[in-house]
């Protein structure tokens, strides 16, 4: 038997279920209230949403007490939002904070694990650009001074290769129409400036936020204008 493809489909075509998918796109847990803020319903009305995304394995739960934290599935789910963000047309702006978080989420933010947007985009032709990463089909490989590259920025490239994952695959940036890096190495490269202190996760969106500090070795690590 074929998997029912229309169910799915018919889920994510719901504009509050879509919102609240696209919340979870940063790869964190969320509570059920800060959801219901997002896609600007009622917490009775995104409760219902996500109890019919939870029947169909799209979100999982954790229980805390009396609270429910919500998190998308896998990445699997990330993968197909953002390849059908990809063809989907752009929202209308209707006011001066959905014009910022537009902004915001362009510049700089998570998909699901790993670094999108301007940035990400930025990051990922540096790397190639200074001869540390090669694209190879739909897959980028790390050369020999890539690896010395990496090594020095603390990521280890040989843990990053046993994890049960892809270890650096090409995504297609919706919001750029260019690649970014993901996969494991995508997700360490995350990670890493995220403890470096050099990007910041803005709250209630996906947005990530470049520190001062940031910008100074964006610039010296990847040659970046900011």
């Amino acid at each position: 038997m074929n998997p029912n493809i229309s169910k799915i489909a018919s889920l994510i075509s719901d504009p509050t279920r879509s919102s609240i998918l696209l919340s979870l796109m940063d790869g964190r847990i969320h509570p059920a209230s800060e959801l219901a803020y997002t896609a600007k319903v009622k917490p009775q009305t995104a409760s219902f949403h996500l109890q019919k995304m939870l029947e169909a394995n799209l979100v999982s739960v954790e229980r805390h007490g009396r609270h429910r934290y919500y998190k998308l599935t896998s990445s699997d789910a990330a993968k197909v939002i953002e390849q059908m963000l990809i063809i989907s047309p752009n929202s209308p702006v209707t006011s001066l904070r959905d014009s910022r978080e537009k902004s915001a989420i362009h510049f700089a933010r998570t998909c699901y694990d790993h670094l999108a947007g301007y940035i990400g985009v930025q990051i990922t032709n540096s790397l190639i650009e200074q001869g540390f990463i090669k694209k190879v089909d739909m897959n980028y490989e790390v050369t020999s001074e890539g690896f010395q590259f990496f090594q020095e920025f603390g990521i280890d490239l040989e843990e990053q290769k046993k994890k049960r994952r892809a270890y650096a695959r090409c995504c297609l940036d919706w919001s750029e129409r260019e690649h970014h890096i993901a996969g494991a190495l995508g997700n360490a490269l995350l990670l890493k400036m995220l403890e470096l202190k050099w990007i910041t996760r803005m709250p209630k969106i996906r947005a990530i936020k470049v520190t001062p500090s940031g910008k100074v070795e964006l610039q010296k690590h990847f040659k970046m204008q900011l």
